[in-house]
Formats: C-alpha cells, sequence, structure tokens
C-alpha cells in the first residue's frame, strides 16, 4: 500500500513538475502556456520519457478544467446578455458548424474515404477544442470582447450539438455489425436531454441562492468552497446524464448564479482549481499524441491536418465576414478556431464502437485531432507577428475596440454635443465610459488624453461589453436618430434602472425618444435658439434680467409642453392629423402666453419644474 501510494505521489510531483518547469519556459520565449503544457506532456508522456502510460485517464479527470472554465464564463453572463447573444450563437454559430462539416466531409471525400466515413471525422472536427480558444482569448483579456462573444457563442452551440451529432453516428452505424449498440430514437435522446435542462433551471432559480445563503451564515468558507464545487461539478453530472457537454451543464449553472449575491465568491472559489485542472488538461492533450501513428502514417495524418485546418479556416473567415467582421477579426478568429477538440475524441470513440470507422481511421484521426491542437499556438504567434499587421494595414475599418474598464456613466458619440457633455461631467469628478465610431475623433481624443473608445454602439453586445447592465446613466449624444432609438430601447429592457438622458432632433424625435424609454431629451438646437431668443428681447430693449427671467421660464414650460405632448403622441401618425396632440399644444401653448404675460406685468407665476 504504501508502495503504491509513493508511486501516485511520484506521478503527481512529475505533472508538477512538467508544468512549472515549461510553462514559465515558454511563456518567456514568447510561445505562449498551452504550447508549453503540450510540450511537457508530449516531454513525460508514454512516446517521450514514458513516465506516464495512461494519458486519456488524465485527460477524462482534467476534463473538469474546462467543466470549471465554462462555469466562471456562466457567472459573467447574465441571462439577459445571454438573450441578445442569441442570434449569435444559432445563427451564426450554425452556420459556420453547417458549412464547415460540409467542407470537412468533402475533403474526407478527396481523401478516398466513404461518406460516411467523411462526414464523422468533418462532423468531430468541426468541434472546435473549447479549452485552448477560451485558454487563448482569456491570456489576451478578449473574452468580454465583441470578437470574443461570437466565438463564445458559436462554443456554446458546438456543445449542444453533442447529442445529435452521437444520434447520427448510432444511424450511420451498419446494420450487419455484430457489435451494434442499441441506442435511444433521437426524440427520446431529445426528451431526456431537455429534461435535464429543465431541472438544472428549476433548481438554480429555487434552490441554490437559497443554500448559499443558509451556508454563509455557517461562516464555514471550506464549506462555500465545497458548494461551489458541488453546483459546477453537480450540473456536469446532471447534463452528462441527459447526454450533453458537461461544459453546456456548468455553463447554465453559471449564467442561473450570475445575478447571484455570491456571484463573486464562487469565482474566487472555482478560480485555483479551474486553472490547475485545465493545466492538466494540455498536458493529457500532449501526453496523448502517439508517435509510433505519426511515424506509420505521416504522409496522411500531415495531409490530413493540413487540409482539415485549412478547409475550416476558410470556412470561418468568410462566415465571419459574412456577419460583418473585419478582415482582421475574421483572420484571427479562423486561426484561433480551425483545430479540432476535445469532443471529437467521444465522438470519434463513439463511432469506432459502432464500427462506423474502423481502428486505423480512429488513430488516425486522433493524431490529427491532437496535432491540429498543438499547432494552433504555434499559428496564433505566427499570425501576430507577421500576417496581422498587415492586415491592419490593408482594411479600411476598424474593429470594434475592447472595453476593459467599465464605468457608472456612458457617453455614446463624442461630436460638438457629446464633447461638452462630458467635459461637464469630467470636470466634476465623475469617471466615464466615452464610446464613438468616427475613427478621427476617437484618435484625437485619446491623443488629446480623453480615453475614447472606438465601436459601433448600435450593436447590442458591444454596449454590454461596455457595462450597460451596470452602468447608473447613460447619455446618447449621436446626431443619428434611428440610432439612438435603438440604443435607448435596448438600455431600458437590459437595464430598467438606469437613467437615459438622449439628445433628440426635433419635437417629434424627442416624443420619438420619451417612447423608447429615456428619461430625458435634449433638443440639440433648443438652448441655442432659447439664447437667441433672450438676446433679441434684448435687442428690442428689454432689461437684461427681465430678458434672463423670460427666457428661463419660457424654457421651463416648453418643456413642459412637449412632455405632456409626448403622452399623446402616436407613432406613425402624422403630427398634424393627431387631434388630440394638436389639442394638447394649443392647450399648453396658451398656458405659456398667460404665465408670460403675467410675468412681465410682474405678477407671481408658478414656475413648472425644469
Amino acid at each position: 500500500m504504501a508502495a503504491e501510494n509513493a508511486s501516485q505521489l511520484v506521478g503527481v510531483v512529475t505533472l508538477l513538475a512538467a508544468a512549472v518547469v515549461a510553462v514559465p519556459l515558454f511563456k518567456r520565449i514568447g510561445l505562449g502556456s498551452v504550447l508549453g503544457y503540450l510540450a511537457a506532456g508530449l516531454a513525460i508522456g508514454p512516446f517521450g520519457l514514458k513516465l506516464f502510460n495512461d494519458p486519456n485517464a488524465i485527460i477524462h479527470v482534467a476534463e473538469l478544467g474546462v467543466v470549471m472554465f465554462l462555469f466562471i464564463i456562466g457567472l459573467e453572463m447574465k441571462p439577459s446578455h445571454l438573450w441578445a447573444l442569441r442570434r449569435q450563437i444559432f445563427g451564426l454559430g450554425s452556420m459556420q458548424v453547417v458549412l464547415a462539416a460540409a467542407a470537412l466531409t468533402v475533403v474526407g471525400i478527396a481523401f478516398g474515404f466513404p461518406w460516411q466515413v467523411a462526414f464523422v471525422c468533418a462532423a468531430g472536427f468541426v468541434l472546435t477544442s473549447t479549452a485552448i480558444v477560451m485558454q487563448v482569448l482569456g491570456e489576451r483579456n478578449e473574452l468580454n470582447s465583441p470578437g470574443g462573444q461570437q466565438i463564445v457563442s458559436i462554443l456554446l452551440f458546438e456543445d449542444l450539438l453533442i447529442v445529435p451529432l452521437l444520434a447520427i453516428v448510432a444511424f450511420l452505424a451498419p446494420t450487419t455489425a455484430e457489435s451494434v449498440v442499441v441506442t435511444k430514437p433521437l426524440w427520446q435522446s431529445l426528451g431526456i436531454a431537455l429534461l435535464a435542462v429543465a431541472a438544472l433551471v428549476a433548481a438554480g432559480r429555487w434552490l441554490l441562492n437559497p443554500l448559499f445563503q443558509v451556508l454563509a451564515k455557517s461562516k464555514a468558507r471550506e464549506v462555500m468552497t465545497a458548494a461551489a464545487l458541488l453546483v459546477v461539478l453537480g450540473a456536469a453530472l446532471l447534463m452528462e446524464a441527459g447526454g450533453l457537454s458537461m461544459a453546456m451543464g456548468a455553463f447554465i449553472a453559471g449564467v442561473l448564479l450570475s445575478e447571484s449575491a455570491f456571484r463573486h465568491q464562487l469565482e474566487a472559489d472555482i478560480e485555483p482549481f479551474r486553472g490547475l485542472l485545465l493545466g492538466l488538461f494540455f498536458l493529457g492533450v500532449g501526453m496523448s499524441l502517439d508517435l509510433n501513428v505519426v511515424a506509420r502514417n505521416w504522409g496522411l495524418i500531415v495531409a490530413g491536418v493540413l487540409a482539415l485546418m485549412a478547409a475550416k479556416a476558410v470556412v470561418i473567415f468568410v462566415v465571419a465576414r459574412l456577419a460583418k467582421s473585419s478582415r482582421q477579426q475574421a483572420a484571427q478568429r479562423a486561426v484561433m478556431m480551425a483545430q479540432g477538440g476535445e469532443f471529437a475524441f467521444v465522438l470519434f470513440a463513439a463511432a469506432a464502437s459502432q464500427g462506423v470507422i474502423n481502428a486505423t481511421v480512429h488513430a488516425n484521426m486522433t493524431a490529427i485531432v491532437v496535432l491540429s491542437m498543438v499547432l494552433t499556438p504555434m499559428m496564433l504567434i505566427v499570425y501576430g507577428q507577421w500576417i496581422e499587421p498587415r492586415l491592419a494595414d490593408v482594411s479600411g475599418s476598424l474593429p470594434d475596440e475592447e472595453i476593459h474598464e467599465q464605468q457608472a456613466v456612458m457617453i455614446i458619440g463624442m461630436g460638438r454635443f457629446g464633447q461638452i457633455v462630458s467635459d461637464l461631467l469630467r470636470m466634476c469628478g465623475h469617471a466615464l465610459t466615452i464610446i464613438d465610431r468616427d475613427p478621427a475623433t476617437v484618435a484625437g481624443m485619446n491623443q488629446y488624453g480623453v480615453k475614447t473608445y472606438f465601436g459601433d454602439a448600435a450593436r447590442p453586445e458591444l454596449l454590454l461589453t461596455a457595462g450597460l447592465e451596470k452602468a447608473r446613466l447613460l447619455v446618447v449624444a449621436i446626431d443619428q436618430p434611428e440610432e439612438a432609438l435603438h440604443i435607448i430601447e435596448f438600455a431600458r429592457k437590459v437595464n430598467p434602472g438606469i437613467k437615459i438622458i438622449a439628445r433628440a432632433y426635433d419635437r417629434i424625435h424627442t416624443f420619438k425618444v420619451h417612447h423608447a424609454g429615456a428619461d430625458d431629451a435634449i433638443r440639440e438646437t433648443f438652448d441655442a435658439a432659447v439664447r437667441t431668443g433672450k438676446r433679441s428681447l434684448e435687442a428690442l430693449g428689454m432689461p437684461k434680467t427681465k430678458a434672463e427671467e423670460i427666457g428661463d421660464l419660457f424654457f421651463c414650460l416648453d418643456r413642459n409642453s412637449v412632455a405632456a405632448m409626448a403622452k399623446v403622441y402616436q407613432p406613425g401618425m402624422a403630427r398634424f392629423d393627431n387631434k388630440e396632440m394638436m389639442r394638447v399644444a394649443h392647450l399648453e401653448d396658451t398656458k405659456a402666453e398667460t404665465a408670460i404675460q403675467a410675468a412681465l406685468r410682474g405678477e407671481v407665476v408658478a414656475w413648472p419644474e425644469k
């Protein structure tokens, strides 16, 4: 027993030592931590120093690192945020997966495989490595960028494909094979999966928060950590029992707890386990690269890696460009997501057990996927140093800038209107998140010392990245009336408590801005026109103090009149056809004129609120 325990301890020490030596070394020379883990795994694995002989066992345990990573990502996404990404998840995700699977199937057929084998190999390779992509995005602080959110959306959609792909593999299995495994019909598998998701959602809504409240009162830190692990692993187990991926279960659990008061505590408890297990996963992948298989079939494997990665990268680039990503963003996504992923191992194992692919194809495809995962960090280095700078010069437009600091006040638009508002707020000591989509304005403001982010604020994902859900005040200062309305409507939906002050083009736009959910609308020429009126009264002989008083009174009365008219405004109806609005307008004008005449006579007038 003592010898067995000593042997296990030697294994643990070896794993830790390999990581501690390789990862800092590879990061120091600029190759990144992922490649360090992979190289360390290859060095100590069965095809290196032979210190480990069962990499699959390590990968199986270390997959919990991917699970925990998805849980932490879920904690950062409120349900409203996830709902805003629905088009990216199901639209962008499905487009990329379907087109890539078709292209990779054609590649497999071109290599001489039957269409069934080609399709299974393509379906496995189309599932991107969540572990590698998430790790790279995390190291680059790009998880919350618009491009990062699109990649996360696609990965989520790929996780949802596990059940239908396994069902298709069972359908393709030869009926004459003696080893055919009896599987559930597709409708039954989908029903079980939906029940598992429903059970997890119900537990998240009605059980988790009360549970953590009870545990918090015990003031036992280790129990809270145990509860956090229980939630993550329990959700993963439930999803696996339902036929879905464990990572999907952890992600859903994280989303359900994203609005909990214990969110930050959960993240702090899980983070150490996540980092350690994710590193262990990469070590296992490095160990599993069978150099004997690569040596025997090196021509086919090398050609397969290059062909599959190239075809997948081309499809990803085209889909990204169709989704209006810049050339630079599309190329980066193509390089980052061109590899196969860890879920391919599951799919290939199922296909081999059911006779769809033979043992040779299984070994070759496993080697191809592992090699593609190993090549990805090196390709990213090549892309970053030699390709990305050239694309930046060629592309005429800039991608949306990453917003790392989320402030309580957001200003959209830094034209002549927004600059005045931002100056006043900054001089009063308020920290601002400023967004504008004119590159010259952004460059000039940053050069002047006012931090301004480049981006199109009409994109919901950019507003969410900028911290819209937590902001206290949103100032919409752009001069595009329809885009302003869309921004206001979205802001009011995702953050009902936020104060919204918007620039309005004219009275009609003011009415629309109020209907969209703004708390206040400032007509862009109104103040200047009132000041002109004051100077005109002075020019006609009215004393300056009296002109200021009458002008201020008119200011308040007119704003009160517009607010009253906004209540009866009917979108789509011409303003002069709206009889009720005309009646209110005449009534308010009569009240204003009466009040101004009384003020001119020196009478005391009851002023409406400004």
